[in-house]
């Protein structure tokens, strides 16, 4: 056999995806594992889309994304606070490829990426591709907060960056300004880049600091942004990428190797799609999260105060088996299927997802609760 790129040797499938497939071999078992909206994506955004094709946008788009979208998320982001022009925005596939061009365009083989953990799992894939190493920090001990003596802890002359993701996935939980300010000292005038990933942070029920905001870091902060999960998006694949034109330089030059551009017919969906209010869709979030917490403490069940996105992460640690343990004989004896902890990087827990009917999350908490009971 021929080698191929030892970078790839160690990956693995996404452990959503492994327990999700299980599950589908097991008549009649529901499922609260995936992290995508069931809601459908607005009709404006739709019209949009299919206006843009109409008019005959099928054309190769620039690069970066077409000026009219770019001007557009400048001025989002400008408004929120972080001043942003269009020539540091890039338009992507996805967070996913935002992530990757990020990741792979700061890091030298061998530089590390401290990563909060539970994280998402896609982290740590980009960057053994990129030929660096992830560091995780385990922040399932301290509220799943960072503070400052763990990351100093974990810092070396090879952190290259540090990944943020307010709200969380797996947890929900929001960076408080403490854990927030322990990262900006840390990493304050040094060559060390701040990634933060804010896939929900239109989903946040609350107050929600960003690192993002911070002037101060400006030419050291890498935003990735989708609009998959705000705008019921995700089977569109759209996404940017905003950070300094010093960086953009060079990043747009891997972006374009790797997808040449974004269709312009989705790029116009996206302009859409930054007019619309997703309050209406957080609300349902918010009371889906409310039926669900209050049904896990009745029964007797803990876990962090989901502020944000739409997961639970349950803590099981009383019932004495690990994660994918209690995960497997979940889906196999309980017909329900979860994610475990482990493919966050931390034991002990497993996630939940809320972004399911009422229906279906009434029919997967009565079967959590009757499989604890036996």
């Amino acid at each position: 056999m021929i080698p191929l790129n030892s970078n790839l040797s160690s990956l693995k499938r996404s452990g959503i995806r492994v327990y999700t497939n299980l599950a589908r071999e097991i008549p009649d078992c529901a499922m609260l594992t995936i992290g995508e909206p069931d809601l459908d994506t607005p009709q404006p955004i739709k019209d949009a889309a299919w206006a843009a094709l109409q008019r005959g946008s099928t054309h190769y788009a620039p690069n970066q994304g077409i000026p009219a979208l770019r001007q557009a998320v400048a001025d989002y982001e400008t408004d929120r606070g972080n001043v942003t022009c269009p020539e540091q925005v890039l338009i992507t596939v996805g967070s996913t490829q935002a992530l990757f061009t990020a990741l792979l365009g700061i890091l030298n083989p061998g530089e590390e990426v401290i990563v909060p953990v539970p994280a998402f799992s896609l982290y740590e894939t980009i960057i053994t591709i990129a030929g660096g190493k992830m560091v995780p920090l385990d922040v399932s001990k301290t509220g799943f907060q960072i503070t400052r003596e763990a990351l100093d802890g974990l810092m070396t002359d090879k952190t290259k960056a540090i990944i943020l993701n307010s709200p969380n996935n797996p947890t929900g939980v929001v960076l408080n300004e403490q854990s927030l300010a322990a990262v900006k000292e840390a990493v304050l005038g040094k060559p060390i880049f701040v990634v933060s990933d804010n896939v929900y942070s239109l989903l946040s029920y609350g107050p929600c600091p960003d690192l993002s905001l911070d002037p101060d870091l400006k030419q050291q902060l890498l935003l990735c942004q989708s609009f998959s999960k705000p705008y019921a998006m995700t089977g569109w694949r759209l996404g940017y990428l905003v950070c300094p034109e010093y960086v953009m330089d060079r990043l747009l030059l891997l972006s374009a190797g790797t997808i040449a551009a974004v269709p312009t017919f989705l790029q116009e969906a996206g302009l859409a799609a930054l007019g619309e209010d997703t309050a209406p869709m957080r609300e349902i979030y918010r009371r889906r999260r409310d039926y669900v917490t209050n049904r896990l403490t009745q029964m007797g069940l803990e876990f962090p105060e989901p502020e944000g996105a739409f997961y639970v992460f349950v803590n099981i640690q009383k019932f004495g088996m690990t994660s994918d343990e209690f995960c497997t004989r979940l889906i196999r004896e309980g017909k329900l299927a979860a994610v475990p902890g482990s493919c966050f990087g931390v034991e002990g827990f497993l996630r939940l997802s809320y972004c399911y009917s009422e229906e279906e999350l009434k029919k997967g908490l009565d079967r959590l609760e009757r499989f604890i009971k036996i």
